[in-house]
C-alpha cells in the first residue's frame, strides 16, 4: 500500500526518542488513512485515493524536516529535566551526606584548608549545570518556544553533560583521595549515594549521547 510505503519512510528519515516519534508517525498514518478513505467514498478506487492522500500531505523531504525539529527539542526537553531535577538532587545528597555520616569526626573537622573550596565550587558548577537545563527546558517547551534555533541549544546540553563528566571524576577523585584518610563517609550511605549517582548520571549520560546524534541528523532536502 502506498500509505504504508510512504510512513515507513517518514519513520526512516527521523531519529529521536521513540515514544514522541511513533506518535508522530501514527499521527500522520491515520490522517493520510482518513484523508484516503474520504475520497474512496467520493467514488475513487482505493489506489487513487492513497495517491492523492499522499500527494497532498507532502513529500517525506518536505514534511521530514519539521518533524524532526520537534523530535530534537523533544530530546533535548528530556535532558533538560533530568539536569534541571537530578543535578541539584546529587548536589543536596553528597553535600548531607559528608555533613550527617562522616566515617570520623576528626577527618571531617580536619580536613585540608583547599577541601571546602573545591567542593564548594563543585556545587556552584552543578547547580549552574541544573539552572540550565532549567532554562533549555522553558525554551524547548511548547509554550515557550521564543528561541529560533531549538537545535543549538539541544545540542549544547549534549556537550555541557559530556564536558562536566571529566571534571566530576577527576573533582570527585580529589576529594575523595586527597586528604589523610579517603574514608571519610559511613559506608552503607555511601554506597547508596554512589548508586544513586550512577543512575543518574547513565540517563544523562544516554541522554546527552541522543542528543548530539539528533542533532547531528542531516535534514532530507526538498
Amino acid at each position: 500500500m502506498l500509505i504504508d510505503d510512504y510512513v515507513a519512510d517518514l519513520h526512516r528519515s527521523l531519529s529521536g526518542p521513540h515514544g514522541p516519534k511513533r506518535d508522530m508517525v501514527v499521527e500522520a498514518r491515520d490522517s493520510l488513512t482518513d484523508t484516503a478513505d474520504a475520497l474512496e467514498a467520493d467514488g475513487l478506487d482505493r489506489a487513487e485515493a492513497e495517491r492523492l492522500a499522499v500527494a497532498e500531505f507532502g513529500k517525506v523531504a518536505e514534511i521530514a524536516p519539521e518533524y524532526q525539529a520537534e523530535l530534537t527539542a523533544a530530546s533535548g526537553r528530556r535532558l533538560g529535566v533530568l539536569l534541571f531535577v537530578g543535578v541539584p538532587v546529587m548536589t543536596v545528597m553528597w553535600s548531607a551526606l559528608w555533613i550527617l555520616y562522616p566515617a570520623t569526626e576528626d577527618v571531617w573537622t580536619h580536613r585540608p584548608d583547599w577541601y571546602s573550596i573545591v567542593a564548594r565550587s563543585l556545587d556552584i558548577m552543578h547547580l549552574g549545570v541544573g539552572l540550565y537545563g532549567g532554562i533549555a527546558l522553558f525554551a524547548l517547551s511548547r509554550g515557550g518556544r521564543w528561541i529560533h534555533r531549538p537545535r543549538l541549544v539541544t545540542r549544547s546540553l549534549g556537550v555541557l553533560v559530556l564536558a562536566m563528566l571529566p571534571i566530576n571524576v577527576v573533582v570527585g577523585l580529589v576529594l575523595t583521595y586527597g586528604m589523610d584518610s579517603p574514608n571519610t563517609l559511613t559506608p552503607l550511605p555511601a554506597v547508596l549515594a554512589n548508586l544513586v549517582s550512577a543512575a543518574i548520571w547513565g540517563m544523562q549520560i544516554y541522554g546527552a549521547t541522543r542528543c548530539l546524534r539528533v542533532t547531528r541528523v542531516p535534514l532530507p532536502q526538498g
